[in-house]
């Protein structure tokens, strides 16, 4: 089996997470006055649900799907509570904009409501 690029080590993620930690402080403290969200969690199912489905779409839409991103996000605020912070995937395509770079496929639908880390503000690993 080949791997993919990019590939990283435990430790690598850990120090990934924690060199996120000082920012994520920074939210916590000043904009949502509690502890924010630090990840989010998706079954492989529905992984590879939206990867099909994705891939479907773009075709119909005239793309051909080369790879996915993944935006951070938040969700608004309600009632005057902050909304956690989030994660969402959008599927990418580098044809029919003639650059080379993959972009997001703005007209395909996207994939959000993972599971937020239990706490919500747990480190890696959880």
């Amino acid at each position: 089996m080949s791997k993919p690029k990019g590939l990283i080590t435990p430790q690598q993620a850990k120090e990934l997470n924690d060199a996120y930690t000082e920012r994520c402080k920074l939210i916590s403290t000043n904009i949502t006055k509690r502890p924010d969200n630090r990840s989010s969690w998706y079954s492989l199912k529905d992984l590879r649900t939206f990867l099909d489905l994705a891939e479907a779409q773009a075709k119909e839409l005239g793309y051909e799907m080369d790879g996915v991103r993944i935006y951070c996000g938040a969700y608004p605020t309600v009632n005057d509570k902050v909304g956690y912070s989030t994660s969402f995937i959008v599927p990418t395509a580098s044809n029919k904009i003639g650059d080379g770079h993959s972009h997001d496929i703005s007209n395909a639908n996207g994939l959000n409501l993972g599971h937020d880390g239990v706490p919500p503000d747990a480190n890696y690993p959880q």
